[in-house]
């Protein structure tokens, strides 16, 4: 009875405008993966649409990474200009604009350079989305006073999740993508410009008062923070443990244990599971005990998940691996994102800086693991994850918020 007294009270305590940008931010970040995994569940499509071999449809899914590591570097200073509505505004234009042109052009045209061209300006805005949408989600996450960074990525993963799911309905259907995508892109960027208009005031600098120069100066000074590497490395390795898990699993499941397609799919959609439980929970734990005891724990459950994964030699005992993995791997991203951001008047630089180098591990960590699995097996390949987790162990400390 007492709690529920005192969690009323809390909820009382917090400024309506706040409560309308946490729900603004996951809106968001649901809708941005929404956009993503709808494209992704729709790839087959594209590629039969165009006739691209395997090779040749991994140079044009580049133009997409490309797209997001141009944007990065720069959207920190986008933000700092715009505030993070107007900057995640700016961005979903983008982002509709690029999913309606890869699909009309792979479904009406079948043309190579205009699907090529939609996906670099779906990366791009994709990328600058998200440094805005971070930057608010740590903004309103120091307003309420507790954890919630990590629940705003959760509700991304369910989003790519619904994403899969409808692309996946629409295959079955025979719905084109040249209808199915401009459709997707036409809510997403009424969803968007709705989940905006609840963020939070922009602050003053970001009404373009201050000096581009010195912002500029600023941003170029961020790649010499210590913190802010330490942070962007570990950000790094735990993405590659992440997007392992996403474009690997299942093949490596299929390959290493013998399993069909479908049972593969299923144990990838464990790891979403344990990704999306430890997303929605492990808030509480960072609140109780602090960021760096639980991502001490967390990282080395996701080094034993993923090293069972691949080394348990029973199906049934690598799948509770990778339950281990997902929860393990969780938190990483979201709380590194965090912790760039402590200091609210930095932010946008910091987040900019931490996502450039963790985003990285998109574009290398594929052709890597690709390279490995030629050599070793797709399965014994993910052997590097828990090999570059355990180190990654010795960068924690680096999350914990600086002296004030």
């Amino acid at each position: 009875m007492s709690s529920t007294i005192d969690a009323a009270v809390d909820r009382h305590a917090v400024p309506r405008a706040v409560l309308a940008a946490r729900t603004g931010v996951a809106v968001v970040f649901a809708l941005n993966g929404l956009a993503v995994g709808t494209w992704f569940s729709r790839v087959p499509a594209a590629r039969e649409a165009l006739g691209l071999s395997a090779g040749r449809l991994g140079l044009l899914l580049l133009a997409m990474s490309a797209g997001a590591l141009l944007a990065m570097p720069t959207a920190g200073l986008v933000t700092q200009r715009l505030g993070p509505a107007r900057t995640v505004v700016a961005a979903v234009l983008f982002v509709s604009f690029g999913i309606t042109v890869a699909g009309l052009a792979a479904s009406l045209a079948g043309s190579l350079v205009g699907v090529a061209a939609g996906l670099f300006a779906f990366g791009y805005g994709s990328g600058t989305c998200d440094v805005a949408m971070n930057v608010e989600g740590a903004a309103v996450e120091k307003r309420l006073g507790r954890t919630i960074l990590p629940r705003f990525h959760a509700a991304w993963s369910l989003g790519s999740v619904a994403g899969a799911g409808i692309g996946a309905g629409a295959a079955r259907l025979g719905v084109p993508v040249g209808v199915h995508l401009p459709v997707l892109a036409a809510v997403v960027l009424v969803g968007t410009l709705l989940g905006a208009r609840a963020f939070l005031p922009a602050p003053a600098e970001a009404e373009g008062t201050a000096d581009p120069a010195a912002r500029r100066r600023a941003l170029l000074a961020t790649w010499r923070e210590p913190r802010t590497l330490l942070i962007g490395l570990l950000v790094l390795v735990m993405a590659f443990t992440e997007g392992s898990a996403n474009d690997w699993l299942a093949v490596a499941f299929v390959d290493g244990y013998g399993v069909s397609e479908a049972v593969g799919a299923a144990v990838f959609g464990v790891f979403v599971v344990g990704m999306t439980l430890g997303r929605t929970a492990g808030t509480v734990a960072i609140d109780r005990w602090g960021r760096v005891p639980v991502l001490f724990g967390t990282i080395g459950l996701a080094a034993a998940g993923a090293a069972l994964a691949v080394l348990a030699g029973s199906g049934p005992l690598a799948v509770v691996g990778v339950a281990c993995w997902g929860i393990g791997a969780s938190l990483g991203f979201p709380v590194g994102m965090s912790a760039a951001a402590d200091d609210e008047d930095r932010a946008a630089a910091r987040v900019s800086v931490v996502a450039v180098i963790g985003y990285t591990a998109f574009l290398g960590g594929p052709p890597l693991l690709g390279f490995l699995g030629d050599h070793l097996g797709t399965l014994h390949a993910l052997g590097l994850v828990p090999l570059l987790l355990l180190p990654a162990l010795a960068l924690v400390p680096a999350l914990r918020p600086p002296a004030r």
